[in-house]
């Protein structure tokens, strides 16, 4: 690394001197090293932290470092290194921004430098050369970031021409500034050497008068290209053995990429009466190889690699070859040629000197990251405690670039790992260790981690062993893996990351070591098994005599709470249900076979099998045949399911535990109640308002309860504790509707003592729709730990039911994935563990049932749940919206894949249907019409006073998620904008989508972004596109400008390679407060169709979100086009698609537009824009730096 570097400061951005730092200075201390400092403003005590963010300007803005100090630190240091990806790289713009907070946690104005660290005049990158005809060819590079880059010039020359050699020809593009240029005149059917490089002025290039050429030093050349402009015409090919050729063809310098040919030419051989023009090199590639899968693969290379000129003399030549494959056998023939005449096709050859050689080997591709294999875990004997290992199912890499050598897992422990990042905190103890190595052939598919077992590194230089050490039970786990070859140097790739949670073991007996104790042990299992069927027997057939009044319940009263909240809208009576056990794998099905003489007859008998299970492909019109005339068929269905009333809830009307139950009349049944251990001395001591209830082909697989009361929090957990229940779901919020639903049973940090139950909370994420905490459970004074998972559905309005199913049912899955298999039953609860609870208990059932079966019975479960738990499922509206809910499920199928998937599924969805032209894309895209909005839901959009405001008759707000703004006193639709709120994925109402301003409504833009706290506006469209307007221009450039009551003042703009970004000053005339609100204008969305790559978008996306988490307020960021659909739903379907893969690891493109097409019509407008948004999600996955910083 040369010793001297120049720093050029290239401009400050400010917007404000208040309580900002100033004199932002770089520079160099040494080769290695750059400092920056700072000075504070004089009124230093008021600052509380001092914030400094690097960033390195480019095509890929970098973020360098992000560091916080207190107000004693004025200096910070970076160090120059252009292999780390953390450290300043030479011949790069450097951008420092600077603010502070003040104690009130208040940030100021930011000041910005840029700075160029030179350590050369550099050479433009990226260059390449594209053949338009047989004489033209248009030169790309990318932009050189130097202050004083005056203009580009290309060198090029005749490859073929020997005496040119060190000639070169030279353009300048009339434009200075431009990153391509045309260049034209060339020979056809010739190959040219083409170089790019920068000149750079000492003179003032913005000075109208300066001349480019004058006061300028030429910077480095670029590496050669070759412009390939050769004829492809389908030339007659002849071998000459007369024809003079090369011979003692051989090579060195060979690399993964590249290798050097060396060869003689002698023309002195009397038999050669010709002597050939051009040399030519052919060269074909087989590369054999393993994938990840296991699978022998074959993939063929080859080119024209091009053509030399030929020496005047004898004597050894050499050619350097690159662009080549790793691990591949090639075959390099090498030739001469003439042409029989000028205007002839027919080509001679002479013939080949021949070379095979293989290229070395490069670091291997991506390795998959471990999944984490939820078996139990087994101990012989003691008492359960958590497990000190886990099963972790390995993935193979690829041995497409080589070899692959052996495989390390790298073990990394981190104490209160969060659940958001892998990043230490400042605080965490870490610990990093290899647990084991294993060569390629030995890599397990599952490997125990932490098994302690001892593994060798069979290298004769080292001799390590590797201890498979037993995992804390306070720690989390970090799990790496990659694999090595043996070249001259190690080549390593490193997989992502995986949290490992350890899991409870279970306890089984000692095995034993002969026969005969084996057949003791079954003979007690069958002799057990008799005496518990023979207790069975005896007590059905003693409650089939046993006669019961039948007790109506009383109404719901909650207990010192509210008045009557619960309506009895259950009247009917109908034939009880006492299900079996062992008598079905499916417990629907059991109460539809049952004979009606073991049910207790009331009054009447209404069999469950007048209403049979339903098709899925007939389910779409029998829901339509049941909704018919204003939902008169429901309301019948409804009406005719068991009430299930007739049962016995003696322990819920026990004067001690009447003050458990929120609700008077929802009891908790008898024969399915949740039963505590009871406490010694304790009355009651074992009831709680819970009861088990079926789900598909598994019997108590849920506990539906109250939301839990002060007085029965501590035995909510010990139900928790005593039925290993992972996973509690919650429908309801704590306050809806300014009443009381249920009481905060959970610390909101820390840990609280709940009974004998030790509560900690360990994780917190907030989603849009719903929030999911983390939670560590201990019984007090014992060592076990256990993980459970409070999944808390926000989304449910505060009356009635979901407008739309969809985020509803990516609930569920996402509680289905986070349950272990092996774990106790689901607990749900919302307030009276009935109404909301009943539905998310049914739909999850049956879309289980839908894995197996092509029918779906609802009412047939409802009928099951009824006699379980009363009032499951309590109103109408709640039974049409599990219809709703199980319909759309139906029609959308199963569109959610883990994102290592991703590309096997896109290609799936890509491929005709049957040899038609139709493709599942093109279907899954015509799915996403299948909803209708009817009129009523647009009726602000269509009054009168507002249609002149919506751009195009068919993209409108609908109702319920339309922006309002502050109504204007006498004039009518003064509050209508044609802009809707849309979720995030972790934030409610996270964006707005709107149309491009027109001319009538820029003020009521301007107050839309005052009264809804934007600080972040982003633009898709060009001003005019095919020569039509798209979008008003709603911003001032020079000066400032008002619309309305709001000033808007412009303070900088930056032109970046991908977008410009403008800051504005907007003012509150009427008060004098002001917000800084920043513009995104991207600048790369073609006309027509969509961007050929996403790399470029999904960057864009990433700056937007970093600007808004780093400088944004509170409030939404405003995203449109020119309608507000098509592109805006690009931006927000990769936007919750990208973040989705970060925190979740799958991708679901169907959903994500679904659910947003919910909030706005039309988002993403067609099937080539929804391809974007599925090829964009492959590019991010393919960016392994972006999947892993994540």
């Amino acid at each position: 690394m040369p010793d001297q570097y120049e720093v050029f400061s290239l401009v400050e951005f400010c917007s404000s001197r208040q309580l900002i730092p100033s004199n932002l200075t770089a520079y160099v201390v040494n080769a290695h090293t750059l400092s920056l400092t700072w000075d504070l403003p004089s009124n230093v005590n008021a600052i509380d932290r001092v914030y400094i963010v690097a960033t390195e300007l480019g095509p890929k803005n970098r973020t360098i470092q992000s560091q916080s100090f207190d107000n004693s630190i004025k200096k910070l240091d970076f160090q120059i290194n252009p292999n780390d990806p953390h450290s300043i790289h030479p011949n790069q713009t450097v951008l420092f921004s600077a603010l502070c907070s003040d104690r009130n946690g208040q940030n100021s104005s930011k000041i910005e430098y840029q700075f160029y660290v030179n350590i050369i005049n550099p050479a433009p990158r990226d260059v390449r050369v594209v053949r338009i005809n047989d004489t033209t060819v248009q030169v790309f590079w990318s932009p050189v970031y130097h202050p004083t880059v005056a203009r580009y010039i290309i060198h090029y020359n005749d490859k073929a021409d020997h005496k040119a050699e060190n000639k070169w020809s030279l353009y300048s593009p009339s434009n200075p500034g431009s990153t391509s240029a045309i260049i034209s005149g060339l020979k056809p059917d010739a190959m040219y050497n083409v170089r790019v490089s920068a000149e750079f002025s000492s003179a003032n290039i913005h000075d109208p008068h300066y001349v480019p050429g004058t006061s300028s030093r030429e910077g480095e050349l670029s590496e050669i290209q070759v412009a390939d402009i050769y004829r492809r015409s389908k030339d007659i090919i002849h071998y000459d053995d007369h024809l003079s050729r090369p011979y003692n063809l051989t090579y060195v310098d060979l690399t993964s990429n590249s290798v050097k040919l060396l060869f003689f030419f002698n023309e002195t051989n009397p038999d050669h009466r010709r002597h050939i023009q051009k040399l030519e090199v052919h060269y074909e590639g087989i590369q054999n190889y393993v994938d990840g899968l296991g699978t022998t693969r074959s993939t063929s290379h080859h080119n024209l690699a091009g053509l030399i000129s030929i020496p005047a003399t004898q004597g050894s030549r050499e050619w350097l070859v690159t662009g080549l494959v790793p691990n591949t056998q090639y075959t390099f023939n090498l030739t001469g040629t003439i042409s029989s005449s000028e205007q002839s096709s027919i080509k001679i050859y002479s013939r080949p000197a021949t070379i095979r050689l293989s290229t070395d080997y490069d670091a291997p591709p991506y390795v998959d990251r471990p999944e984490q294999d939820r078996r139990i875990l087994l101990q012989t004997s003691g008492r359960p405690t958590q497990a000190s290992k886990v099963n972790l199912r390995l993935h193979r890499a690829s041995t497409k670039n080589g070899p692959i050598d052996r495989y390390y897992v790298v073990v990394h422990l981190i104490e209160h790992i969060s659940y958001q990042q892998y990043v230490p905190q400042e605080g965490r103890k870490e610990c990093c260790y290899t647990a084991a190595v294993f060569n390629e052939s030995q890599l397990p598919d599952v490997f125990v981690l932490g098994d302690g077992k001892e593994t060798r590194d069979w290298d004769p230089f080292h001799h390590r062993v590797y201890n498979n050490s037993p995992l804390s039970s306070v720690c989390k786990v970090k799990l790496v893996s990659w694999g090595f070859n043996r070249k001259k140097e190690n080549l390593t790739t490193s997989s992502a990351t995986i949290d490992v949670n350890l899991l409870p073991k279970i306890v089984q007996p000692q095995n034993q070591d002969t026969f005969n104790s084996l057949l003791w042990i079954f003979g007690i299992i069958v002799l057990i098994f008799l005496i518990l069927l023979i207790v069975i027997i005896f007590i059905l057939k003693y409650n089939r005599t046993k006669k019961k009044p039948l007790t109506p319940p009383p109404e719901c009263v909650p207990f010192d709470l509210t008045p009557k909240v619960l309506t009895m809208e259950m009247q009917m009576p109908m034939i009880p249900t006492t299900i079996s056990p062992a008598s079905s794998n499916e417990p629907v099905e059991f109460r539809r076979t049952q004979p009606s003489n073991t049910y207790h007859t009331i009054t009447k008998e209404v069999p469950v099998n007048t209403h049979p299970p339903i098709h899925i492909d007939e389910f779409g019109e029998h829901l339509e045949r049941l909704k018919a005339a204003d939902n008169y068929k429901f309301s019948q269905e409804y009406e005719s399911i068991d009430p299930g009333q007739q049962f016995s809830w003696e322990n819920s009307k026990f004067e001690y535990n009447k003050p458990k139950n929120r609700y008077a009349n929802v009891i908790a049944y008898d024969h399915s109640r949740v039963i505590l251990h009871a406490i010694d001395g304790i009355a009651g001591s074992d009831y709680i308002n819970a009861n088990y209830l079926d789900g598909y082909r598994k019997q108590n697989a849920y506990i539906a309860t109250q939301g839990p009361l002060p007085n029965t929090f501590a035995d909510f957990w010990r139900m928790i504790w005593e039925t290993n229940s992972a996973c509690i779901v919650m429908m309801t919020k704590l306050e809806e509707r300014n009443r009381l639903k249920c009481d905060q049973y959970w610390p909101s940090r820390g840990t609280e003592v709940y009974g004998s139950i030790q509560v900690t909370l360990t994780d917190f994420i907030e989603l849009s729709s719903y929030s999911i905490r983390t939670f560590t459970i201990a019984w007090t004074g014992h060592p076990e730990k256990r993980e459970v998972r409070h999944c808390q559905f926000t989304a449910w309005p505060d009356h009635g039911i979901l407008e739309h199913a969809t985020s509803f049912l990516m609930f569920v899955r996402r509680v289905k994935v986070l349950n272990p298999v092996d774990a106790g039953p689901i607990v749900v609860h919302c307030s009276a563990g009935v109404g909301r609870t009943g539905c998310f208990i049914v739909v999850d059932a049956l879309l289980e049932r839908l894995k197996l079966e092509k029918t779906i019975d609802i009412y047939g479960h409802v009928t099951l749940l009824r006699a379980q738990r009363n009032y499951i499922v309590q109103t109408e509206e709640q039974y049409i919206f599990i219809y709703e809910a199980i319909n759309e499920a139906i029609q959308s199928g199963q569109t959610e894949v883990p994102a290592r998937n991703l590309l096997t599924h896109l290609q799936r969805l890509l491929q005709p249907i049957n040899d038609s032209s139709l493709t599942d894309m093109e279907l899954e895209f015509k799915r996403l019409a299948n909803v209708k909005a009817q009129p009523s839901k647009f009726l602000s959009a269509n009054n009168p006073a507002n249609k002149f405001k919506n751009r195009l008759v068919n993209i409108l707000p609908y109702e319920n998620t339309r922006v309002c703004l502050s109504p204007v006193r006498g004039v009518e639709g003064s509050d209508y904008i044609n802009a809707s709120y849309i979720d995030g994925y972790r934030f409610k109402n996270g964006y707005i989508a709107t149309q491009g301003p027109l001319t009538e409504t820029v003020d009521d833009f301007w107050r839309m972004v005052w009264e809804h706290n934007v600080t972040i506006i982003v633009m898709l469209t060009k001003l005019k596109e095919m020569g039509r307007e798209k979008c008003t221009q709603y911003w001032p450039t020079d000066r400032s400008a008002r619309y309305g009551y709001f000033v808007v003042d412009p303070v900088g703009a930056y032109n970046m390679p991908q977008y410009l970004l403008s800051e504005f000053k907007v003012t509150d005339s009427r008060d004098g407060q002001s917000r800084t609100v920043r513009h995104f204008l991207y600048t790369e969305w073609p006309e027509q169709g969509v961007p050929k790559v996403g790399e470029g978008f999904i960057d864009f996306i990433g700056q937007v979100h970093k600007t808004k988490e780093g400088f944004g307020q509170e409030g939404p960021i405003v995203v449109h086009c020119s309608a507000g659909a098509g592109r805006t739903g690009v931006f927000l379907t990769l936007s919750v698609v990208l973040e989705r893969i970060r925190y979740e690891g799958v991708v679901d493109v169907f959903q994500t537009v679904k659910l947003l097409r919910t909030q706005r019509p039309a988002l993403v407008q067609t099937e080539d824009q929804y391809q974007f948004c599925y090829r964009s999600a492959l590019e991010y996955l393919g960016s392994f730096d972006n999947f892993v910083s994540s």
